[in-house]
């Protein structure tokens, strides 16, 4: 390709809602351009980035046998109605009607339009096991669409089931498909790390989630120091922690002025923070719900949302808690009314429940309880884990110390069992001609989540650092000067050699200044740069410079193409 003909317009300066790595180099690199709120256009390089990310998909599926399809983006309501979806997905599906108000979504995912499709001719046991996937843009209304591909309306994801003929089989898929992603994600030159993760919307009794490392991460990831043990810190269940016993003083009302939160009550108190009792609220389905922690710590809501059950959660309004004898920002068991566990819980996390007269609120503004032990004081109460894991944390499987680590969740593996072609009345005959149904998995690669997740971790302050494997081009050659015949000459064959030789080249025959063809080099993220220069007709020498390395070296131009393609090698052996 020559930069010439490339249609490839950078820009000068970042644009200011671009937040992260990721969605500034895209679009100044001239790879992306924003539409509308969450939604994208790819220009060429960034195209060819997502065309080589799906070729590498493309070649790890074909191993496993699975087969590639393609079903419709719009998919209709009645499928949701009859898994039950339709309302539990929430408010993140986009749902439209056609002509004659006949429903239909944007498929968020393909459960119910997979199963729907296969049950009435994936009939026998023989048939079994079978895995079917596509690469489809997927559509989800995003409350607060940002930073660029890492949360977008609309995505590009390759989505795969599996179905078999019972958990057994199962087991088996889920294994061939999880060690495919770690293939899928070496090869795409990324750091990752698979976690045992929360199923959410998918549901399922087993699922992993693939966390590309990286500081703009919207994930916390637990890690063992010792053992092989990471969790999504949703997933990832503390120890209960002990604290010194104190003989129980009688409870005492305080004023407390002007502490509405954790922090100005322990300065106010002037006590550790680990001596108060948080309280957070939520509304899950219309239930109001009252979690407790200890003040150092946060709320899981992931867990108490499980623990609840419901679609969905959300803060309870401050009307939501006055009906249930609450007070914002001064709450706690004490004082309001009886949990009934159906239109109101209250749950308190075990470490909270040892807290040695601690203080809480009082339900009243202004006011809190202090020498509260909530054994004592916490009546009708659900004690259960609903906090998230610190740093002062151990393993939960081993006692060792663990990390917190940020990630960007680019892959997920489920194992989905009998949900939905029990919900959807999918079946098979058995050996013995009973009916039973599909047992069944589902394993989504977010595509421009992987690209995305490049970027973050591979990046300078002068632009992308692309792995080899996914760069938009492997080599740009550059003649420091395209009004130099002989610089142009020798250019022009480097390009056309290493084309022959496979290699993917752009050969940067604009009449720009030096500098700007540089800059555009490193900014675009090229993994290997052939400079031809003033003395590379008189020297028969060009420079060659590796992007992610620095490395730089003058080669002979007899034999620079085999250098290039010997760097090349290198770079993918290494996965760089």
């Amino acid at each position: 390709m020559l930069a010439s003909k490339l249609y490839s317009p950078t820009l000068r300066e970042i644009p200011a809602d671009a937040e992260i790595a990721s969605h500034q180099y895209m679009l100044k690199a001239g790879m992306l351009r924003k539409n509308g709120s969450g939604l994208y256009s790819f220009l060429p390089l960034g195209r060819r980035v997502t065309l080589k990310v799906e070729q590498i998909v493309r070649e790890e599926m074909d191993a496993t046998g699975a087969q590639e399809i393609m079903m419709p983006i719009m998919q209709p309501a009645e499928i949701w109605h009859e898994s039950g979806r339709w309302s539990a997905y929430g408010p993140e599906m986009f749902k439209l009607q056609d002509r004659h108000d006949n429903g239909y979504c944007l498929g968020p995912t393909h459960e119910e339009l997979i199963t729907t499709l296969l049950r009435n001719e994936l009939r026998s046991y023989k048939q079994m096991p079978l895995i079917l996937w596509q690469m489809q843009n997927k559509y989800r209304d995003e409350i607060r669409p940002r930073f660029g591909l890492m949360r977008s309306r609309e995505f590009v994801m390759k989505d795969a089931y599996s179905f078999d003929v019972d958990e057994e089989g199962l087991h088996k898929t889920y294994q061939i498909m999880y060690d495919a992603y770690d293939r899928v994600f070496t090869r795409c030159g990324l750091n990752f790390k698979p976690v045992e993760a929360d199923s959410g919307q998918i549901g399922g009794s087993h699922t992993h989630e693939f966390m590309a490392l990286a500081a703009a991460g919207e994930a916390e990831v637990v890690s063992c120091s010792k053992c092989q043990y990471a969790a999504d810190i949703e997933k990832a269940v503390p120890n209960t922690l002990d604290m010194a016993a104190e003989d129980a003083a009688d409870v005492e009302l305080i004023e407390t002025p002007n502490c509405s939160t954790i922090e100005d009550l322990a300065n106010f108190l002037q006590i550790p923070v680990e001596k108060t009792i948080k309280a957070v609220a939520f509304d899950v389905d219309g239930k109001t719900v009252l979690c407790m922690v200890r003040g150092d710590h946060e709320v899981n809501d992931v867990a108490v949302q499980n623990l609840v059950g419901g679609n969905t959660i959300e803060p309870a309004t401050d009307e939501e808690l006055k009906a249930h004898g609450l007070q914002p920002g001064y709450m706690s068991p004490m004082g309001a009314d009886t949990p009934d566990n159906e239109t109101f819980y209250v749950i308190v996390d075990p470490t909270a429940m040892n807290v040695p007269n601690g203080v809480t609120g009082a339900n009243k503004h202004g006011y809190h309880y202090k020498n509260v032990n909530p054994k004592r004081d916490f009546q009708n109460v659900t004690v259960a884990t609903i906090r998230l894991m610190t740093k002062d944390d151990v393993c939960p499987h081993c006692g060792a110390p663990i990390d917190i680590v940020r990630g960007i969740e680019v892959g997920q593996v489920f194992e989905l069992g009998t949900k939905y072609s029990e919900a959807l009345n999918a079946t098979f005959l058995d050996q013995n001609g009973k009916a039973k149904p599909y047992v069944m998995g589902c394993y989504g690669i977010g595509v421009t989540r992987t690209i995305a997740a490049a970027i973050e971790q591979f990046h300078d302050d002068k632009g992308i650092m692309w792995p080899v494997a996914i760069a938009p081009y492997e080599v740009v050659v550059v003649p420091v000067s395209s009004k130099d015949e002989e610089q142009m000459k020798i250019a022009e064959g480097l390009y056309t050699q290493l084309k022959g030789m496979g290699v993917d080249v752009l050969f940067d025959d604009r009449n720009e200044r030096a500098g700007v063809k540089f800059n555009d080099a490193d900014l675009i993220g090229y993994p290997v740069r052939i400079t031809v220069g003033k003395k590379s007709a008189a020297d028969q020498t060009v420079e060659i410079k590796v992007r992610r390395t620095g490395h730089e070296e003058v080669a002979a131009i007899a034999d620079s193409a085999a250098r290039v393609q010997a760097i090349l090698n290198e770079l993918r052996a290494n996965n760089m």
